[in-house]
């Protein structure tokens, strides 16, 4: 018989092998590159701002994202510090691999390692309220069983997205390139469940996306006889598009916003013709109703942030710097509660907020929380 001590052993011997394979299977490693400004002689500041940039990088590649963020926010190291430190740390570990210091430039290549689950936490945290994806496919008439059944950009899918950019959204159109993802969402459309949908999102850091399909009947056939031996003269088409409103909510859930369906008619020689004719009915009368809803609920998202700002010598200054985040997309309004001290209403992200208040030529953000940015007056 066994002896009892080895026995044990082997079982925790066993177990710790089981618990280590789990954790290596749960963090996944690349190499990645970052580059950052030099501010005068402060290498220092650049070569961790390259690191911040480097590491972001690595965590979308593991996401797979389409829409870097590093092209919407300038500040990467500022970002790292916001969003990496709430989530307990995506990357795991890093190596500084290569440095290189340029005129005005410094470079580093890493190896880091990222936890994909915090990876995603990390992404959808960079989501913007007011971005949005569009996927609406249409059936259309085949001539052959080789050809798409589909066309995936069509004259409803770019009314609504002209509709939402008209609006201030950033609108990301799905069918542009993304066929590999035109399957999962036409099986998430027919079985219901939307969780697949959430990559998506990550992908282009949005919170919302409107999907749905639009099919078509022929009414009448071109030819058919419609009574004291008249014939038709043109194919009757009944086009119907159903469509889903789906966001995103703070828990990570995908919460449907709006459902509908509508039906309009078209009639030309041309099958496909017939149903272009009744798109443009339909988006005609169903792009206002989705840019509505989706304001509707980006409303619900406005906040009220504190902007306290360090400095401000007077009240001509103060004016200024109230004109400054008056003028930053998003903002609903700005109240002043102080010298340096105002109350902003605000639609988006708040780390948008920040960023944008960081461009600004005399203002410098010095702490930021998602209800309290303090920024320093130059």
């Amino acid at each position: 018989m066994m002896n009892k001590k080895i026995y044990i052993s082997i079982v925790l011997i066993a177990i710790s092998l089981i618990f280590s394979d789990t954790l290596y299977a749960d963090v996944k490693c690349g190499e990645a590159v970052g580059e950052a400004a030099i501010n005068g002689t402060d290498i220092p500041s650049a070569k961790a701002e390259a690191i911040a940039r480097a590491k972001w990088s690595a965590i979308e590649q593991l996401v797979g994202v389409e829409v870097k963020s590093q092209t919407i926010v300038q500040n990467m190291a500022f970002v790292d510090d916001a969003v990496s430190r709430e989530i307990g740390g995506v990357v795991k570990s890093y190596d500084v691999l290569s440095e290189k210091k340029g005129t005005d430039t410094y470079t580093v290549r890493i190896k880091a390692c990222v936890e994909p689950a915090k990876a995603e936490k990390a992404v959808s945290a960079l989501a913007r309220n007011n971005s949005v994806i569009v996927f609406v496919p249409v059936k259309k008439a085949v001539s052959s069983p080789t050809e798409a059944q589909f066309v995936e950009t069509n004259v409803l899918s770019e009314a609504i997205i002209s509709g939402l950019t008209e609006s201030g959204y950033t609108v990301a159109d799905l069918a542009s390139g993304q066929t590999s993802d035109v399957g999962m969402v036409e099986q998430a459309l027919k079985s219901g469940n939307l969780l697949s949908l959430r990559s998506l999102l990550y992908k282009f850091l949005a919170n919302i996306l409107v999907i749905g399909s639009a099919d078509y009947t022929v009414s009448t056939e071109k030819g058919a006889d419609i009574g004291y031996g008249v014939k038709m003269p043109f194919n009757n088409i009944t086009v119907t598009l159903t469509y889903r409103i789906v966001y995103k909510d703070a828990n990570g859930e995908m919460v449907i916003l709006s459902a509908g369906s509508k039906s309009d008619k078209g009639m030309a020689a041309n099958i496909n013709d017939g149903i272009r004719k009744g798109l443009n009915k339909i988006s005609e009368n169903i792009t206002p109703i989705i840019v509505n809803k989706i304001a509707e609920h980006t409303k619900l998202s406005v906040k009220r942030v504190q902007v306290k700002v360090e400095g401000v010598p007077d009240i001509n200054a103060n004016f200024e710097v109230k004109d400054m985040l008056t003028n930053i997309s998003w903002v609903n309004s700005v109240e002043e509660s102080g010298i340096g001290e105002f109350v902003v209403k605000y639609s988006e992200n708040t780390i948008y907020l920040a960023n944008s208040i960081n461009q600004k030529e005399r203002l410098k953000v010095s702490k930021f929380t998602p209800y309290l940015i303090t920024v320093k007056y130059k």
